[in-house]
């Protein structure tokens, strides 16, 4: 039995969303020097899908004509990294969230969670052509939006309060603002050059955090004994 070709390109689309989501979160958790249990993992990835139905479902309630559309982007972002941030803190009062790298490593897993619920429904929308794309350029860039709520999360091993967890939210909704309000805009010289910039801060903000956890991973493990790639005795 041959597939009809709408199926087919559908289907492809749907393994690529699914292979880049867990490309990226393989690639991002294995730079935990203490890895993290695998059933919260998932936990905290399948609370990420479920925070994407949360955001989904406030934003189809705002009306388009509530706000001019550069608001509209901007609330989005307010309720897509607010979900995010919600789904990552499920993880805060396991045993096992036991030093700053974890606060990134849970964000992360659950933007990515985020992002696989937005880039199936996206190729079920929308086509394969276009979700391919999709779900290629905003898999990561989900990711990245939650880093510096991942750095706030691990800054509570710190003592930060929630003032400092407050600020990391709003950077990454400053983040995803701008990343979503140059992409609705015409393709010019100028915006194309503002979206290398954004990319560039972002990947610049997601290495400086985790090098400064992956530091402090070091420092912990000399400290406590602990050895790279266990998870300390107790968790």
């Amino acid at each position: 039995m041959t597939l009809p070709p709408l199926m087919t390109s559908t289907a492809f689309t749907l393994l690529v969303s699914v292979v880049v989501t867990f490309g990226w979160l393989y690639f991002f958790v294995r730079r935990d020097r203490h890895p993290e249990p695998l059933a919260l993992i998932a936990r905290t990835f399948a609370w990420g899908m479920f925070s994407w139905l949360v955001a989904a479902t406030l934003g189809a309630a705002l009306h388009p004509s509530f706000a001019s559309a550069l608001v509209m982007v901007l609330l989005t972002a307010v309720l897509e990294e607010s979900s995010k941030l919600l789904a990552a803190s499920t993880a805060l009062t396991s045993p096992s969230f036991d030093e700053p790298m974890d606060g990134l490593v849970y964000a992360v897993t659950a933007a990515l969670g985020f992002a696989l619920m937005e880039n199936l429904t996206y190729a079920l929308g929308f086509g394969s052509g276009a979700a391919t794309w999709h779900a290629l350029l905003t898999t990561l860039a989900h990711a990245m939006f939650s880093a510096p709520q991942g750095y706030a999360l691990g800054g509570l091993h710190w003592h930060r309060g929630r003032r400092w967890v407050a600020q990391g939210l709003a950077l990454s909704v400053l983040l995803h603002f701008a990343f979503n309000g140059i992409l609705s805009g015409e393709a010019t010289p100028v915006t194309l050059a503002a979206l290398a910039l954004t990319v560039l801060l972002m990947i610049l903000l997601t290495s400086r955090y985790y090098l400064q956890f992956e530091a402090e991973a070091r420092r912990l493990a000399a400290e406590r004994g602990w050895l790279p790639g266990r998870r300390p005795p107790g968790t």
